[in-house]
Formats: structure tokens, sequence, C-alpha cells
């Protein structure tokens, strides 16, 4: 594992970072004391690969936005049951 030192992180970044995304693991160190450690994250799925991927497993109701049941009502207002 490389030690880099701020200032060569700092003009490099882009370089490194190209680095790390193969897989390459860099140590970044103030004045010779290591402090920070670059590397790649775990890969996660894209987030627009997994939008609708439930769709048709669930139908909305036909009353879903019918008023709730008096004794509901009452409940979350506090009143009597």
């Amino acid at each position: 594992m490389e030690t880099v030192n701020i200032h060569q992180a700092k003009t490099n970044l882009s370089r490194l970072l190209a680095r790390v995304e193969m897989g390459e693991e860099f140590i970044i160190a103030n004045r010779g004391v290591p402090v920070a450690k670059l590397v790649p994250l775990p890969q996660t799925s894209n987030r627009k690969e997994t939008l609708g991927c439930d769709r048709g497993k669930f139908s909305v109701p036909e009353d879903f936005d019918a008023p709730m049941p008096e004794e509901f009502l009452n409940a979350f207002e506090g009143g009597d049951s």
C-alpha cells in the first residue's frame, strides 16, 4: 500500500481516485504520520435499476382514501371509543 503526503494527494487527487477505482488503496500522511486511508467503496446497485422493481406486486384498494371508521378517528383524536 502506497503512502502519499497531503500535498501529493491534493495535487493528484483525480489520478489517485482513478487508481482507487481499480482497487488500489493509499495511506495519506501529514508530515510522515498516517492520518487517512483512501480505499474503494464496495459496489452498490444503481438506484435507477431498482426503481419500479416491485411494480405490479401491490394494488391500491378502491377505498384507499375513504374516511376512516368512527372508532379509529375517536382513538386518534383521544375521544371515547
